[in-house]
């Protein structure tokens, strides 16, 4: 499968979290982007649905309750 680059601003906690991952899988030697990529792959795998969830979390996100 092809890969494509993005990039993508995020708030500096998601950030210290992705880096506490990272940290936590040097076994692996994962990278910030392995890292992200396997989030969004589980996130897109999962039987929830993706368009209500990330609209709900956008609006949080917006309103500063998340």
């Amino acid at each position: 499968m092809a890969k494509e680059k993005f990039g993508v601003a995020v708030d500096e906690e998601i950030v210290r979290e992705v880096d506490q991952l990272v940290a936590e899988c040097d076994d692996l030697g994962a990278s910030r982007s392995e890292i992200v990529e396997a989030l969004l792959t589980a996130f897109v795998q999962s039987e929830t649905n993706h368009v209500e969830r990330v609209q709900e979390i956008s609006i949080r996100k917006r309103k500063g309750t998340l």
